[in-house]
């Protein structure tokens, strides 16, 4: 499937460890398998969630190929690949394009701050001309945590020098009116980062979002879009109103040790409970108390099926 064709839920997903931090990847396959399973249209692996700063970028690439080896077809996978330089994103970008994924999720260069957009511009054209004609970017705006972000005015200039390279953006701005003036550059696919604004990105042509919170309440997102899309409005409002209150409850806990301690809770497989450096992992005590928030507000609990 191309990215342009794409339509619902992507799953971020998380990077389980073992317990000398190395990938866990057993739980790593399943997972991916599993959020597929649960009505994701797509994963991308090695985004925020997956704690993709702490994974090396030989790790990522055999990750990603062991995905590829297990069946799971790399054309449902759009890995993330931003680091703060053009070889190595080029680099990690070119390995995943290669073993056949939707797209590569690239961060704009994010150490130094301030810069210049046609700075940025530059970055973009020189990482296009490096992976070569056939580069498939799906932009990544994340400015509360990047701290660079990628405008409006830049996006749409990069996609129309670049239309077959800039493929789409995923806006975790958390502001609207961002995502509303995205969704303006004609023919692009923009992936609102959460499925907070879910039913008003819709209404402006959105084809899905991109959420964080699927790691754990996928088959719920994923039939907003549905219903959507089947012309059940009333329907999809009424399921995506507890679906962001929940997010948001998950949100306040950490949601990267919080999502990956709740799972650890509902497989038995306190791996899951592991984070990298610099993250700290949530004690089980507390992931405890948060299942039962879930449980008691919103009558929700972590499945999880381990074949």
């Amino acid at each position: 499937m191309s990215f342009d064709k794409m339509h619902g839920l992507v799953a971020p997903i998380l990077t389980p460890f073992n317990n000398d931090s190395s990938i866990a990847m057993d739980l790593f396959l399943a997972h991916a398998r599993r959020m597929l399973d649960e009505g994701c249209i797509a994963i991308a692996p090695f985004g925020t969630t997956g704690e993709a700063l702490s994974v090396g970028i030989d790790e990522r690439i055999e990750a990603i190929r062991e995905l590829v080896d297990s069946g799971i077809d790399p054309a449902t996978m759009i890995p993330g690949t931003g680091l703060s330089n053009v070889a190595d994103t080029a680099r990690l970008s070119r390995a995943c394009l290669d073993m056949g994924c939707a797209a590569v999720m690239t961060l704009p260069p994010f150490y130094y701050k301030a810069v210049r957009e046609d700075a940025l511009y530059r970055y973009f054209q020189q990482l296009i001309e490096t992976i070569g004609a056939d580069a498939r970017i799906v932009l990544y705006h994340i400015p509360p945590i990047a701290i660079v972000g990628i405008p409006p005015s830049l996006t749409a200039r990069l996609r129309a020098n670049f239309p077959k390279q800039i493929v789409g953006i995923k806006d975790s701005s958390g502001d609207w009116e961002n995502t509303r003036q995205l969704l303006d550059i004609d023919g692009l696919p923009v992936f609102p980062g959460s499925e907070l604004p879910l039913l008003d990105a819709l209404a402006l042509g959105a084809p899905g979002c991109v959420s964080a919170t699927a790691n754990i309440n996928a088959s719920a997102i994923a039939r907003i879009i549905k219903l959507y899309d089947q012309g059940d409005k009333d329907g999809a409002r009424a399921l995506q109103e507890p679906a962001a209150e929940l997010r948001l409850v998950v949100q306040e806990s950490g949601p990267i040790p919080a999502q990956k301690r709740l799972l650890a809770l509902a497989s038995g497989d306190d791996r899951w409970a592991n984070v990298r450096p610099p993250l700290t992992a949530m004690p089980e005590d507390a992931g405890r108390e948060l299942a039962g928030v879930l449980k008691r507000d919103f009558a929700f609990e972590v499945s999880y099926d381990s074949a």
